[in-house]
């Protein structure tokens, strides 16, 4: 039976335009970083749970990677350990790393793993710990400046860069019908946790995967032009002009690295896509429209 509003022309008329997404992108692989408000909005974290089943049932294989920057900052508050950051990344002592494995590893994970089974998916939670999928080593920021001969090294603790992905337990799991969900937290030789940007890890094991598209929920819209209107369809060769010419600047400007860095590692397309927006994932994968800022290595009709 049709709820109020949903008119059964309209629904199918909606399926159909879907149909030759649905076959293009089956069997392939496409990782989702999943952040911002689409976690904390209940209905938008309902909508997402969805979407994710629905792309699972109708044969993509979704691969969750989540970050979880206020929970940890909430969390610190509560116990009283002061948020320090240095160019927008978290100084993360060995106390800060326990709150930081408690909340990505524990509470915001499991949280994400219980909505999508909830929603009839089978997610199974990781960090990036487990098989030691996520090899990482101590991050150090250079700074330069006129007075000093040589860069000043800045350590910000347990902060990490990655030095290499395993997906062995990823494939695994997604030939096993398993959603990973996966935290953002590496290890290196000696078994030190580190800290990693959720965008920087989607982004590699992307790469790594050899997936068909990486989507990075943000809290915009998009990459807007001067009339404020979203930018989509760019190549390679669109965004590095962008930011040679300093249209793309600012907080926007590392998400969309990382989106061009992805395209340049081998995965088909990345998009910027506004988790604000309900069943956003959906909207850009499954209708001619699309929901973001999508980057391709080759121009798209």
């Amino acid at each position: 039976m049709y709820q109020q509003g949903h008119d059964p022309a309209s629904v199918v008329e909606i399926l159909s335009e879907a149909l030759p997404y649905i076959q293009r992108y089956a069997g392939k692989t496409i990782v989702v970083k999943y952040g911002g408000n689409a976690m904390t909005d209940d209905t938008l974290v309902d909508s997402f749970a969805r979407d994710i089943v629905l792309m699972k049932t109708v044969g993509l294989n979704p691969v969750v990677v989540h970050g979880g920057g206020p929970q940890i900052g909430i969390l610190l508050e509560r116990l009283g350990i002061e948020s320090r950051f240095v160019d927008g990344m978290r100084v993360t002592d060995a106390a800060t790393m326990d709150v930081v494995e408690m909340v990505l590893g524990g509470q915001v994970n499991k949280s994400i793993v219980n909505q999508i089974n909830l929603a009839g998916g089978k997610a199974i939670g990781l960090t990036g710990k487990d098989n030691a999928q996520i090899r990482a080593r101590r991050l150090k920021i250079e700074r330069r400046s006129p007075e000093l001969s040589a860069p000043e090294i800045i350590d910000i603790g347990h902060v990490g860069e990655i030095t290499r992905i395993s997906t062995d337990l990823i494939e695994m799991l997604t030939q096993a019908d398993y959603i990973p969900v996966i935290a953002p937290i590496g290890v290196d030789d000696q078994g030190n946790s580190y800290n990693i940007n959720a965008d920087v890890v989607a982004g590699r094991i992307a790469e790594a995967l050899s997936a068909e598209r990486l989507m990075l929920l943000t809290n915009v819209a998009g990459l807007l032009d001067a009339d404020g209107k979203v930018m989509t369809g760019l190549t390679v060769e669109d965004v590095d002009r962008l930011i040679e010419e300093g249209v793309i600047y600012g907080g926007m400007l590392p998400k969309i690295r990382c989106a061009l860095e992805a395209v340049k590692g081998g995965v088909d397309s990345a998009v910027i896509v506004d988790g604000r927006v309900p069943h956003a994932t959906l909207l850009e994968i499954f209708t001619n429209a699309g929901a973001g800022t999508l980057i391709s290595a080759t121009p798209r009709s």
